[in-house]
């Protein structure tokens, strides 16, 4: 999976200041309870068909590595969370670790091998 922000680029005076600090997230910002390993979080939206397939191609994942979750979110329910993270399209993959930080970032469908190589950074 493609992770988007990330460190400053190279050759400005940003190299100097610190990254700012993963999100983390918890049980009450995402409605569930986070994966002991790892969270998939997908926000999505009613008529996203790549929202569709993003479903199926988390649970999957979830389904086959112990630890791991998946939670899907409405983004039209969700607005507030939608606005701290800045997700501006559906469908938008989070890939938390078991403290509920940020490791990786993606928009689009992602493949199933980009996921389990994206919840290496996570377990």
């Amino acid at each position: 999976m493609a992770a988007e922000g990330g460190a400053p680029v190279r050759g400005q005076d940003d190299d100097r200041r610190a990254a700012a600090p993963a999100p983390r997230l918890d049980a009450a910002d995402l409605g569930a309870e986070l994966g002991a390993r790892a969270t998939l979080v997908q926000f999505s939206s009613a008529f996203c068909a790549p929202c569709r397939a993003t479903r199926r191609v988390l649970g999957e994942v979830a389904g086959m590595v112990p630890g791991v979750v998946h939670i899907e979110i409405d983004a039209e329910d969700r607005l507030r969370l939608v606005r701290a993270l800045g997700v501006l399209k559906t469908p938008t993959v989070l890939v938390l670790d078991a403290d509920g930080r940020v490791v990786r970032r993606a928009v689009g469908q992602p493949r199933k091998a980009d996921v389990i190589a994206a919840l290496g950074e996570a377990v």
